[in-house]
């Protein structure tokens, strides 16, 4: 296995073995060792201003959750989706808990779909089929998206679309495909730039200390949108996924003036309840006693918007009554 993998973490590490895979997914099962909670839970979610989000703002950047690690981000006149995800059912068999909160044919236009990395839950082909922009992802997933253009990034490599400016950076995962071998395409997370504010999208990673050097290039960080489920069972999730505890130091890590929370509720992918992370988001925070505003748990279909013309945010009222201003889009896709 070390010698076919092209690609590793920052610490060398790989993914699990094909024995501790089996043991989570089979044996620890019929061994009645793993946690059982129900398959579906009530999520918060509003209705969408569709006609408010298709006129992007121009300063600042407004981020609407579509669910799961789905984001419609939009700044400097430009629309761009991360990580997709918008049909019933992912892998076939797992089917949807909530959402998503806008459908593709509801969709501003979109000038590019920036995918974290190669996993069913975050790199849905019909969804990216049906949005038709060009793709954004790491180095080797090329191949996958079929007829849709894709400009591939290593990690700190730059891409400018529209008035945003992107970066992929390092993440602490892995990757895998039917009909691909392990880490033969590159994971990560990135850091999107526009409008005078920027965020970072953390895609699926565990803690690493890769949030620190993150944070140290990217200071000021407007938004930081970190994954909080699918941890348990910590011995096999903890080298792939955090905890609600580990992304409230990758907050304090990253130097981001929010923690937005992402990646729970959507799809039962592990084995804790689906609307536990967020109590134990909540339950972390007040712990540490940190600043109530700067923890956002948006519901699905929720819009924030962060920078200089912070209305921040949307949530927690009528998507109508937020304020946004009209540019046309310029779905320019540069590498540099």
């Amino acid at each position: 296995m070390a010698d076919s993998l092209r690609f590793r973490n920052l610490d060398g590490s790989g993914p699990h073995s094909f024995g501790q895979a089996l043991r989570w997914i089979l044996v620890d099962r019929l061994r009645g060792r793993r946690r059982r909670s129900p398959a579906r839970a009530e999520v918060p979610q509003v209705v969408p201003n569709v006609r408010a989000l298709h006129r992007p703002p121009d300063r600042g950047l407004r981020l609407t959750w579509l669910g799961h690690a789905s984001w419609l981000v939009q700044g400097a006149g430009t629309s761009v989706l991360i990580d997709p995800v918008l049909g019933p059912r992912i892998s076939g068999f797992i089917q949807r808990n909530a959402g998503p909160g806008l459908t593709a044919e509801a969709l501003p236009s979109i000038a590019a779909s920036l995918v974290t990395h190669n996993h069913y839950d975050h790199l849905d082909l019909p969804t990216l089929g049906r949005v038709g922009a060009p793709v954004v992802a790491g180095i080797g997933n090329g191949r996958i998206f079929r007829d849709l253009a894709c400009t591939e990034l290593g990690w700190w490599s730059r891409a400018s679309i529209g008035g945003l400016e992107v970066t992929f950076v390092p993440s602490q995962h892995w990757s895998r495909r039917l009909h691909m071998e392990p880490n033969q395409a590159l994971w990560g997370g990135f850091v999107v730039e526009g409008g005078g504010a920027r965020l970072y999208h953390a895609g699926d990673t565990a803690y690493f200390s890769g949030f620190q050097e993150i944070g140290r290039r990217f200071p000021g960080l407007d938004a930081a949108l970190l994954p909080i489920g699918a941890y348990d069972p910590e011995w096999f999730m903890r080298p792939q996924h955090m905890n609600p505890e580990d992304a409230v130091q990758a907050f304090l890590d990253l130097g981001a003036k929010r923690l937005v929370a992402m990646h729970w509720g959507t799809f039962k992918l592990t084995d804790e309840p689906l609307d536990e992370p967020p109590r134990r988001l909540r339950e972390e925070w007040t712990r540490r006693k940190l600043p109530e505003e700067q923890l956002l748990i948006p519901p699905i279909g929720g819009s924030i918007e962060v920078g200089p013309a912070e209305a921040a945010s949307s949530i927690g009222r009528s998507q109508d009554q937020a304020g946004f201003r009209e540019r046309p889009v310029g779905p320019t896709l540069d590498q540099r």
